[in-house]
């Protein structure tokens, strides 16, 4: 967990769920774009992204390479 590389894979995850997260807000919104609530969907996303930095240091160890946030092995 403390390698310049899992904090980098953990980044990507976590730009990732953001991104993920609001696309799906904003693809579920049935009013239209401007009638949006962009406060919350932005809050909601950046929550999402804080669960997947949670969930990446949690994972942190548990696969044979400890200096990734996977929990699966990947060869």
């Amino acid at each position: 967990m403390w390698t310049q590389t899992f904090w980098k894979q953990t980044t990507e995850r976590a730009i990732k769920t953001f991104t993920q997260s609001l696309v799906a807000l904003i693809g579920s919104d049935q009013i239209g774009i401007t009638d949006f609530d962009w406060v919350t969907a932005l809050s909601i996303s950046a929550m999402a992204a804080a669960a997947s930095v949670l969930s990446s240091v949690a994972s942190s160890g548990i696969g044979s390479d400890p200096t990734t946030p996977s929990m699966v092995d990947v060869k």
